[in-house]
């Protein structure tokens, strides 16, 4: 599951606190930065790493309309007091529309539907892959593979787990092999046991890099060592 990186936009600031408290109270939503100048957001756009944006229509010196199509590859939520701008928030593909003042449940519906169009925009066209395993010769899709790690009893072979919580065991090969014949870019060896898919990252520091299975009920946490680091970070950001 992707995480909402949220920048926040109103331009009444008790309107914009209110907003920001409400997010506050919701799971896997992180308030990047909140704005009440647009202008002054504009400033600052290309400096923030954020993937979600809730702006208020109605502002001084560019309304949130003319806004929303400078944030191309952005999940946008639209508020606003009056209804008449709904048609227009639809025309620019605003993911949802809100209607102040501003409620929990319809703010996190309308963030389920954000997570929905990460998902949707993060999927990449499906690969298989034929390997030997523990169970003869299997195939498998590898948007479904969550990451691959070093085998406990026998180094050459690899434990592949997928998103489901399955796993197979790949026999006797190396990580270089499995990421030659695996979708360039789209996976990473992020330490000298574990291969992770990035399409599984579901938060990652300087240090640490986790992704989620449906086995386990927290996320699963893995060292990302210093000789990896810059490597992953140029394809996670790229």
């Amino acid at each position: 599951m992707s995480m909402i990186k949220c920048v926040l936009l109103d331009d009444e600031l008790p309107m914009l606190g209110y907003l920001q408290a409400l997010c506050r109270e919701l799971e896997g939503i992180e308030v990047i930065k909140s704005y009440n100048n647009p202008l002054k957001f504009l400033d600052d756009v290309d400096k923030l790493d954020f993937n979600t944006c809730v702006l208020d229509i109605n502002m001084p010196g560019i309304n949130g309309l003319e806004l929303a199509n400078r944030l191309e590859g952005k999940a946008i939520i639209f508020s606003t007091a009056y209804k008449e701008y709904a048609a227009e928030a639809f025309d620019l593909d605003a993911v949802d529309y809100l209607r102040k003042p501003y409620q929990l449940e319809r703010l996190e519906k309308a963030f389920g539907k954000v997570q929905a169009w990460l998902s949707n925009k993060n999927q990449v066209n499906a690969i298989y892959v034929e390997l030997n395993t523990n169970l003869g010769k299997s195939r498998m899709n590898t948007n479904d593979i969550a990451y691959i790690a070093v085998a406990e009893n026998d180094r050459r072979d690899k434990e592949i787990w997928f998103k489901d919580g399955q796993s197979f065991l790949a026999k006797n090969i190396t990580f270089d092999d499995i990421l030659e014949r695996f979708p360039e870019g789209q996976f990473c060896k992020i330490n000298r046991k574990t291969v992770i898919a990035l399409h599984a990252v579901s938060y990652y520091t300087t240090q640490w890099v986790s992704c989620e299975i449906a086995s386990s009920k927290n996320p699963i946490q893995f060292k990302l060592s210093e000789q990896y680091r810059e490597h992953f970070m140029s394809l996670f950001l790229s």
